[in-house]
């Protein structure tokens, strides 16, 4: 399975909300060149499909691309089309996520309640994105984990930086979407390539500790 093999090569996955076509494979590379084995190009950004396609070709042994906020059918027929081979969503309809396990893709629903983690487990998802991360502290994480099945994966996403994974991983989170505290749109290659660098150093000192 895809998303298993890539995040178990490093559990980050690169969000790149407002990346553009023309940049996207310099950013990609350097991510790539960090650690990264997962990144998603969220379909609100500029020509969402054309970043896709160019990231899998190019990078596409190397990681696992896809999209994010993907919120209908027809949107994951279109990640599909453009070579994305994973779905990740805001929420947890679970329609969309049987659409994206129907056509052979990995899927990561948002949730926030473990009626939702069912829900999507049920679906067919391959993770759960805890999102927002904002309102759901690593003591919800290890209450969900005490009753979802023990292979769940679940990846808080929302204002995550490399200061608050520590108490994330202590309570069981499999790993992480990482957003504006990696990329914003207009930032340089350099300028992520710094960003990812800090990212990586706290996982491999969590590593450490553990």
């Amino acid at each position: 399975m895809d998303f298993e093999k890539f995040v178990g090569q490093c559990p980050l996955v690169a969000i790149l909300r407002g990346v553009t076509p023309e940049e996207v494979l310099g950013i990609g590379q350097v991510l790539v060149d960090s650690g990264f084995s997962i990144i998603e190009v969220p379909l609100n950004s500029p020509r969402p499909f054309e970043s896709i396609s160019i990231l899998q070709e190019s990078l596409g042994r190397r990681a696992l691309i896809g999209a994010g906020t993907v919120l209908s059918t027809e949107a994951v027929e279109g990640v599909a089309a453009a070579g994305g081979k994973l779905i990740v969503m805001p929420h947890s309809d679970t329609e969309v996520i049987a659409h994206a396990k129907s056509l052979g893709l990995s899927c990561v629903p948002g949730v926030v309640t473990p009626t939702e983690a069912f829900a999507a487990l049920k679906a067919g998802a391959d993770a759960l994105k805890l999102f927002p991360a904002e309102i759901a502290s690593p003591a919800v994480v290890k209450a969900m984990l005490a009753v979802l099945p023990k292979s769940t994966r679940i990846l808080p996403v929302g204002g995550i930086s490399p200061e608050t994974m520590d108490g994330y991983l202590a309570a069981g989170a499999a790993g992480f979407g990482l957003g504006s505290a990696l990329y914003k749109a207009g930032m340089s290659a350099d300028e992520v390539a710094v960003n990812a660098a800090a990212f990586i150093k706290a996982l491999e000192t969590r590593k450490a500790k553990a």
